[in-house]
This record gives structure tokens, C-alpha cells and sequence, in this order.
């Protein structure tokens, strides 16, 4: 048979969407390349062409969802007369959605393990390559409204952004629960978001309290598909 040729976004799109589903159903570290270039009907050589590495579709599929939430956030980005730390929650809340959590963990689940650090690290930098820019235009606008306090609004961001990565261990450790550990490891997640809002008020030079990085629920919601 002939072989199809796609448009180079379309074949893209379609590796990442066989990936998802892979790491999903048999978990990032059981599916290999060869798993994912068969399904495709590729050679490794048109694979490779896409994604370097397995590693480079896991980061194709966090920036995926990045950006879905960024698409997301664009109302909020665009209107008028809203000031910059309203603006600021609203941006941590889109990243705080749970209507597709148990789809999200499926996909990302196995990166919070201790051997798999380095790999979370690259996806969070995948994140945060398509999260930085509003966030700084976010911070921009706060300093020249007197509301937020940085002498670099981009190096704050950064700040801001890397704080994320603080709850590697405690995400690690509910997600290997056993039943009687469960409450004190929602416990553990939802103070260690407590603490990250306060660092964030303080880098910022709001009252603390004042950015919310989590909600009553949100750790029950977000991980109650992985609930022993």
C-alpha cells in the first residue's frame, strides 16, 4: 500500500495522543518506543524525525497540557479592568482543574517516583517554558499597579514557577499510600500548598493569604482515582 503522508502537526499530534494512551493503560516505564512507532505505523527513523527520546513525548505531552490550560486562561488574560492579583489567582486556579485528574496522573503518575526526579524536572521545565510569559505579563502589570513588589518580573515568574517543583515527595508519597496513611498524606500535600501560597505572598510582598495555592477538596478531588 502507499504509504500516507500526513502534515508534520498532524503525525506529531498523532504520536503524543498514542503515547497518552500507552503510558495510561501500561505506565510510562513499560511502554517503549517500539511500542509507540507500531501503533504508529512508523519507521524509528520517521519516529525519531518527531521525538528524539520516550522522555521527549512525555514533555511534548505536558507542554499539550500546558498550553490546553493557557487556551484556557485566555479570557481571564484578556479582560479588561481586572486587576493583577486577581488575574494571579485565576492563572493558579486554571492549574488546579481536577475534571480530568484521573486521565492526568494515568498519563504522569510514574514521574513522581524518587528514581524518576530527573524526569519530572524536564517536564516541569516543558511546563514552564509555555507558562512563563504570562505569568510575567501577569507580575508586569502588578508592579506598574503598585500591587505586586519585583524588581524583575520574569525572574520572578521563574520563582514563582520553580516553587512548583516542591511537591515531588509529597505527591510521591500520597500516590504510594496505603489506606491508613491516606488522610495524613492529603494532610502533608495540602500544607505543603498552604506553605508555597505564603512563600509566593511573601516573594511578592502581599499579606499572606493573599495567593490561594490550594482549596478545601482539591487534593481529595484531584486524587481520588488513586485513593487505596
Amino acid at each position: 500500500m502507499p504509504r500516507v503522508i500526513k502534515h508534520p502537526d498532524i503525525r506529531r499530534q498523532e504520536l503524543l495522543d498514542i503515547a497518552a494512551r500507552s503510558f495510561a493503560e501500561h505506565g510510562y516505564d513499560s511502554t517503549t518506543v517500539d511500542d509507540v512507532i507500531r501503533q504508529a505505523g512508523l519507521s524509528k527513523g520517521a519516529f525519531y524525525y518527531y521525538y528524539p527520546s520516550k522522555q521527549a513525548l512525555l514533555e511534548g505531552l505536558a507542554t499539550a497540557a500546558a498550553t490546553r490550560a493557557l487556551e484556557a486562561l485566555q479570557p481571564v488574560m484578556n479582560a479588561s479592568g481586572l486587576g493583577a492579583v486577581d488575574r494571579l489567582n485565576a492563572f493558579l486556579r486554571q492549574g488546579r482543574q481536577t475534571h480530568d485528574a484521573a486521565a492526568t496522573l494515568a498519563v504522569f503518575e510514574s514521574i513522581f517516583r524518587p528514581d524518576n526526579v530527573v524526569l519530572y524536572h524536564r517536564m516541569h521545565a516543558a511546563v514552564m517554558a509555555v507558562m512563563l510569559p504570562p505569568l510575567t505579563e501577569i507580575l508586569a502589570q502588578g508592579v506598574a499597579e503598585g500591587s505586586i513588589r519585583s524588581n524583575d518580573p520574569r525572574t520572578t515568574a521563574e520563582l514563582v514557577l520553580m516553587l512548583g517543583t516542591m511537591t515531588h515527595d509529597v505527591v510521591g508519597r500520597l500516590l504510594g499510600a496505603k489506606p491508613q496513611e491516606w488522610a495524613a498524606a492529603i494532610a502533608a500535600f495540602e500544607h505543603r500548598l498552604v506553605e508555597q501560597g505564603i512563600a509566593v505572598d511573601r516573594i511578592l510582598g502581599l499579606p499572606d493569604g493573599t495567593v490561594a495555592f490550594v482549596e478545601p477538596g482539591f487534593a481529595e478531588a484531584m486524587f481520588a482515582s488513586r485513593r487505596p
